[in-house]
């Protein structure tokens, strides 16, 4: 068994996506409440978590929104979680919940798909500056 905190909210990402290094950066500067802790898809934790869960490392191109011991979410839906628990205006993009998860996650696995040509790539996963080491799992 995987030794988590359960009282936070573990967003797994792509370590060596510009634009998932953006979007965590994103969630980090919002969120207030400190609910959120993050894992590279890449890494063993991430590897580990992905076994956890059940879902095939094969398939998965997308965010994951993981709350231990209770769901997990991926791709469009994980981002309309992540939206929702960081509150304010942020809480308006669950407004796309009226799109059918099908076409949400077409638009979505276009985007994952393009990601690295449009936003670039890194050699390696993100490394957090020791200010925002606590917020990374390992």
């Amino acid at each position: 068994m995987i030794e988590l905190p359960k009282d936070k909210k573990i967003i797994l990402f792509d370590g060596v996506c510009n634009l998932c290094e953006s979007s965590v950066q994103f969630v980090i500067k919002y969120d207030t409440k400190d609910q959120f802790r993050f894992v590279a898809l890449q890494s063993d934790l991430g590897q580990k978590i992905i076994q956890h869960i059940g879902i095939n490392a094969k398939n998965i191109d997308s965010v994951i929104l993981y709350l231990p011991g209770v769901a997990y979410y991926y791709k469009s839906n994980a981002a309309l979680q992540i939206a929702r628990s960081l509150g304010g205006l942020f809480h308006l993009g669950t407004l796309f919940k009226i799109i059918p998860t099908p076409l949400r996650n077409a638009l979505y696995d276009y985007i994952a798909h393009n990601r690295y040509r449009w936003y670039g790539k890194k050699e390696s996963c993100l490394v957090p500056t020791l200010a925002l080491k606590a917020k990374f799992l390992e």
